[in-house]
Formats: C-alpha cells, sequence, structure tokens
C-alpha cells in the first residue's frame, strides 16, 4: 500500500528522463511485487496509464554496503492487456523502463523517533554485531489506577501492559476488572547498544465482549539504558500521567524491576565512540521527508503485524507507543521545548552574572583572587588547559553524591502540561487535517502567526549577526572593511613585536578594571560590530 511518484518530465518526449530515487520499506517474506507504471499527464485531474509490469522481489539485488547497484532495462506490458488475452500476441512489447532497484541492507529502517530510539542494527543479520548486555524487566503490577468505563453501572478497569524493545514487543495478560492489577511477569531483551530506550505502556483492554471501543491510554513510561547502573536491580513505582483534551490526568502508578546487565564492559566503552545509526546513514543519507515518509510506512507495517498476533496488539496502541504524532504541531511541545532552552543556557547566564559581579567589584575579595589566578595563568599558559579540565574532574566528583538514584520517569513540569490552556490542548488532539469550526481555525491560525513571528524575528537577529561577520571582509561596507583591515595589519605588527603574555595581561586587566574607570555607553568593538550591514536590506 505504499506510492511514490517521480517528477513530470519537463521535455515533452518519447524518451523521458527522471533520475530519481524512491524508497520503500519492504518486510519479510518479500510475497508483495513491485508494481511500475509509465503515466501521460493529460491535464490536471487526469493521468493515462502507457504501460505497467510486476516485478517479484525475489529478482532483485540484495546490498549490504555502499557498493554500486547494476541497473536494467525491463520491458513494460501495455496496459489494458491482461495475461492469456489473445491481444496480447499484438502488443509483446510496449516500451521499456530503465531502473535501478536494490534491497538495501545496510539500513536501520526507523519505526520510531531518533529520540527515544530502542534499536540501531541495520536491517541484514549480516551485519548484526553481537549483543553487550542483556535487559532483564520485571512487570509486577499497578495501584491506583483510575475507572476507565462503567461495567454493571461502577467504574472497571481491563489493564494490560505492553513493552517494546527493538524489535521485540510483550504484552502481559489483562487482569479482568482491577484498579490494583499484579501481573508478576519477566521479560528479557538483548541490548546492542546501551543508548536505546525502552518503552512500556498500559492500556485497558474494551474489546472484551465489544469490539467497537478503542484500547484507551493510562500511561507510559521510557527508560533511557545508559542511564542505569550495570547488574543493579532497580524496584520502583513509575507515575502514569496521560493528557487528554480536558487536562492532563495522572492515572496510577506501574510499579516495575528492571536490570540491566553488561556482558563486556570494553564493548560498552568501545559503542560510545562510533556512530549511533549504520555507517550507510552518513554515507548515503535519507532525506527529512524520506525519513518521515519511511518511519510512517514502517509504523503502519508493524501495526499491520502486531494485529493479527493473538492478542492482538491493535493500531491505537502501537501508534501510541511509538509516540506517531510526535511531530505535529503543538503549542505546549513549544513551549516545553523554548523552556528547555532557557533552562539550559541558564548556567551560562549565571556565569556571565557572576563575571559581571567581579568586574563591578561587588566581591572585593573574590574580585582579588579572579586576578591573581588570571595573572598566574597569563604567567604559565601551560596551566589553563590542566586547570580546566581538573576543575571539570572535581566538579564531577562533587556531583557524584547527588546523582539520580532511580530512572527517570514522565516529568509534568518538564512536558509543560501542568498549566496548558484548555484551547491549547483542543488544538493539540485535534485531528489532521483540522474538523473544527472555520471561526476556530481562524483564531488559531492568528495565534499561530503571532508565535511564529516572535521566533522569525529571532531567526533574522541570528542571521543578521552572521551576515555582519562575513561583511567585515566582503567590502559591502568599504569604510568599515577599510577600517577592519587596517585594524588586521596593525594587530599582526603589535602581536609580532609584544610579548603574547603582556598583551593578555593588559587585555585581561582591561576587562576586570574597576567600575571607576568604566563607562555606561557602548564599547568601541560593539558600536563598530552594530554598523556592519547585513543582508536584510534587501529583503522583500
Amino acid at each position: 500500500m505504499q506510492t511514490l511518484k517521480t517528477k513530470i518530465c519537463p521535455v515533452k518526449t518519447t524518451n523521458p528522463l527522471w533520475n530519481e530515487d524512491l524508497v520503500f520499506v519492504v518486510a519479510e517474506p518479500f510475497e508483495e511485487q513491485l508494481v511500475i507504471s509509465v503515466e501521460d499527464r493529460v491535464h490536471a485531474s487526469k493521468d493515462e496509464v502507457i504501460g505497467k509490469i510486476s516485478l517479484p522481489m525475489n529478482v532483485f539485488e540484495k546490498r549490504l554496503d555502499h557498493r554500486p547497484v547494476h541497473s536494467r532495462w525491463f520491458n513494460l506490458d501495455k496496459y489494458g492487456v491482461v495475461e492469456g488475452d489473445p491481444r496480447r500476441r499484438e502488443h509483446k512489447f510496449s516500451s521499456r523502463i530503465h531502473l535501478r532497484v536494490c534491497l538495501e541492507g545496510g539500513y536501520h529502517v526507523m519505526d520510531e523517533s531518533t529520540m527515544y530510539i530502542s534499536d540501531t542494527r541495520p536491517t541484514a543479520r549480516q551485519l548484526w554485531k553481537q549483543p553487550v548486555g542483556m535487559l532483564e524487566i520485571g512487570i509486577l503490577g499497578a495501584k491506583g489506577l483510575v475507572p476507565m468505563k462503567l461495567k454493571e453501572g461502577r467504574g472497571s478497569t481491563d489493564a494490560y501492559c505492553v513493552a517494546k524493545y527493538g524489535q521485540k514487543w510483550v504484552r502481559t495478560r489483562t487482569i479482568l476488572d482491577s484498579l490494583s492489577p499484579r501481573w508478576n511477569e519477566q521479560y528479557t531483551w538483548e541490548v546492542y547498544d546501551p543508548c536505546t530506550v525502552v518503552t512500556l505502556g498500559v492500556f485497558d483492554n474494551c474489546h472484551l465482549g465489544s469490539g467497537s471501543f478503542k484500547d484507551a491510554r493510562i500511561g507510559k513510561v521510557r527508560i533511557r539504558l545508559s542511564t542505569l547502573e550495570a547488574h543493579k536491580i532497580y524496584t520502583h513505582s513509575f507515575p502514569l500521567l496521560v493528557l487528554q483534551p480536558h487536562g492532563l490526568k495522572k492515572t496510577g502508578d506501574l510499579q516495575i524491576s528492571i536490570r540491566f546487565t553488561t556482558l563486556s564492559l570494553a564493548n560498552i566503552i568501545y559503542n560510545y565512540g562510533h556512530p549511533l545509526l549504520p555507517k550507510m546513514h552518513y554515507l548515503f543519507p535519507f532525506t527529512v521527508n524520506q525519513v518521515d515518509g519511511l518511519r510512517y510506512q514502517a509504523m503502519n507495517i508493524v501495526a499491520t503485524r502486531l494485529g493479527r498476533a493473538e492478542p492482538p496488539l491493535r493500531k491505537e496502541v502501537v501508534e501510541y507507543m511509538l509516540d506517531v504524532d510526535s511531530h505535529l504541531w503543538s503549542m505546549r511541545r513549544s513551549k516545553a521545548n523554548f523552556f528547555r532552552i532557557m533552562s539550559l543556557l541558564s548556567g551560562y547566564f549565571l556565569v556571565g552574572k557572576w563575571l559581571e559581579d567581579i568586574c563591578n567589584w561587588r566581591y572585593p575579595v573574590t574580585s582579588v583572587l579572579v586576578h591573581v589566578l588570571f595573572f598566574i595563568l597569563v604567567m604559565y599558559p601551560e596551566l589553563i588547559m590542566p586547570t580546566m579540565f581538573l576543575y571539570m574532574f572535581f566538579i564531577g566528583l562533587w556531583n557524584f553524591k547527588s546523582r539520580p538514584r532511580h530512572p527517570p520517569h514522565m516529568d509534568m513540569k518538564l512536558s509543560w502540561a501542568e498549566a496548558v490552556n484548555p484551547d491549547e490542548l483542543d488544538e493539540e488532539f485535534d485531528t489532521f487535517p483540522t474538523s473544527r469550526s472555520q471561526d476556530m481555525v481562524r483564531l488559531r491560525y492568528d495565534r499561530l502567526r503571532s508565535v511564529a513571528g516572535r521566533i522569525q524575528t529571532v531567526v533574522g537577529d541570528i542571521a543578521a549577526q552572521g551576515e555582519r561577520v562575513q561583511s567585515l571582509l566582503s567590502w559591502r561596507d568599504p569604510r568599515a572593511t577599510s577600517l577592519f583591515i587596517l585594524f588586521c595589519l596593525a594587530a599582526s605588527v603589535v602581536l609580532y613585536a609584544m610579548p603574547f603574555k603582556a598583551i593578555t595581561l593588559a587585555g585581561g586587566l582591561y576587562y576586570l578594571r574597576h567600575p571607576k574607570f568604566r563607562s555606561k555607553l557602548p564599547s568601541l568593538p560593539s558600536n563598530f560590530f552594530k554598523r556592519l550591514p547585513s543582508r536584510i536590506d534587501s529583503l522583500l
């Protein structure tokens, strides 16, 4: 059920040329056939099939590396002539098509986001390496589950748990009519890369007695294996949080026991120095659109396969476990990502504030000590790098006592799910394309335009700063470029004539000078840089 089209040949000719790569997801045992059809664009709403051919998968070569694939010519059957038709003798040959087709074994087929990928192995088993460890998970039970449906006039939940790691999916039995189910089931997986994520989800079985409902989500937990200490058993209760159209809801706690056993410490360390994905992803990478399309097709294939299992895992369960809608726009996710960036930059802001306090001599003793340290580092520059690494070493030792004791769980504050606006939630749970009224869509579109306008302004400012750096030597401003190259000439002479230590010491002492010797006006280099031209003048 995958259909891809090339672009229309721009030249009207009987020998069209496309030179395009179309990539499909193919699942073993390769029973389906590749159907190639050449069509003529009669007008915008009508295409006429000129020729068609069906090719079985076993006629294509299998490629494991980046060696070139030999192209072949295939005869196209004239469309409308079927097997056994006596007219077929008159149309033995219609035209030919030139194809380069192969079954790629060097890529990893992703059915989940790379942010929490659980498997990085290439498709071909010949390229698999030995496992580096074992993952053992005991799904003990859940407690405090909320009723998900009414049964005989009272609230009830028929809960089961699903765990997914790599290509292996497991499902516990369904515990009927219990808000504190106990499964006590244990599962194991082979681990090929420690920097991967295992996902567990709890669902309410709504198909018992009726097949007209979807299994309801109770909550989900993700655990990154690299955050686990080797050979240690973690027995912990993880909160189950689910975001619904009317808000965030805690639906209970999932109790699991997990252990990551390493087979060889050397292999674990070896993995940290190598790429996450197979080398074909870096030698001949897919485009962003191809990655999104392949992931969607892979998810459909996985959902179809698991839907035929016994008991089945239905499509809504697979989609929730694989976060199939993670790429869609969400005001809540955008806010969460913004505050993640601000939290990341807060440390640099604190360092800048601390340096400002030092320069303003707000803490005289600390300022004196910084001057002494700066003087020592300038006189003995060979101590700069060792001092930095020793400082980071001691920071790491100091943070050891505050290391996490349990695997991380879903964080409602980090997800910005506590203070989310009801209208933003309704927008996030809206269908695609939208099913809301025209006035509601117009309101949301205007809000999206305002947010996108701020993002556009920030991106434009960043681009302008980069273009100003480029304009230093591009002669877009002849006077500014003349001043800068004269400055470079003078600087090269000064740096050649004077000792580097003296220049560094003078520059550092000038930066750390007392507030009495400072001006509230911007510095000369700042004024010069802000006057440089950018390409924003050429924007319409």
